[in-house]
């Protein structure tokens, strides 16, 4: 059958590739989303989970800084996928909880448009659900090459002990 030829990718990539691209989006928008908040200050976003209601805020607050940026640059390096992801999966599922359910599904409401630009009504959950899709796709597939765990696996397979 002629449609059978587009089941498939076309590119001439092993199917591991897949993951190389996943882990620098999902690796660095981690990390992105970090260093935003130590860059405006750890207080900023430790008041404004005291502002929430959240117990033990300062911790919170550290510790999502932390898994963002530690397990963002853990995926860009495709190192220890499967345990990475466990903390960086809290993070996402307790934002779309305390932050983003209300809000509905769609991270883009467009409000308006003037002069000055677009206004966008505040996102729901699907980008965190992109993250947590990206993280799972990862896990089950594998880092792929040039990764870390990849590295790691072929030492193990070549009877390195580590």
């Amino acid at each position: 059958m002629r449609l059978a030829r587009f089941a498939t990718s076309p590119l001439p990539l092993p199917p591991g590739w897949f993951a190389l691209p996943l882990r620098l989006i999902v690796g660095f928008g981690f990390m992105q989303h970090g260093y935003a908040k130590l860059a405006r200050g750890p207080g900023d976003f430790i008041g404004i989970l005291h502002a929430m209601g959240l117990p033990h805020a300062d911790l919170l607050g550290w510790a999502t800084i932390l898994v963002e940026l530690g397990g963002g640059l853990m995926v860009l390096l495709g190192a220890l996928l499967p345990l990475v992801s466990i903390p960086m999966a809290i993070v996402l599922l307790v934002a779309v909880i305390t932050v983003h359910l209300p809000n509905g599904f769609s991270s883009i409401k467009l409000q308006s448009f003037d002069a000055m630009g677009a206004h966008f009504g505040q996102p729901g959950y699907e980008t965190d659900l992109l993250y947590l899709a990206g993280l799972f796709a990862l896990c089950i597939g594998g880092a792929g090459p040039l990764s870390i765990d990849g590295w790691l696996r072929s030492k193990a397979s070549r009877g390195g002990t580590l």
